[in-house]
């Protein structure tokens, strides 16, 4: 095992199925990788859970599920599924400030995985 699959796998991502996705290219993924990261979903989330509108909170949190699930990034994914699905059933909770901080937290260490990775040669 080298390197990059290492990280990779230690971050929580099945490695041979997410490259697979990418026909084991790692510079495709390490490029979709960072346009995760301009894309504007998060702050869309949390702008509309703050306005306390539902259906945007929503569109944003089930966008970012699917591409964290294309990317591999499992427990990205499950933090933004946490919040995806109380939602699509437009629950009022209290929690969901928590549940976004969570998927935040992920986020950030996302971010890190992909520094990781960056720092790995090829």
């Amino acid at each position: 095992m080298d390197e990059f699959q290492r990280i990779f796998e230690a971050y929580g991502a099945d490695y041979q199925v997410t490259l697979g996705r990418f026909m084991g290219n790692r510079k495709l993924y390490m490029k979709f990788l960072g346009m995760l990261f301009q894309d504007e979903n998060l702050g869309k989330l949390g702008n509309a859970l703050e306005q306390r509108d539902m259906v945007a909170a929503f569109e944003a949190a089930h966008t970012l599920k699917g591409v964290t699930g294309n990317m591999g990034l499992t427990p990205l994914y499950d933090a933004v599924c946490s919040i995806v699905e109380p939602l699509r059933l437009r629950e009022d909770r209290e929690d969901y400030a928590k549940l976004y901080e969570d998927v935040c937290g992920q986020f950030k260490r996302a971010e890190t995985l992909r520094a990781d990775l960056s720092n790995v040669s090829d």
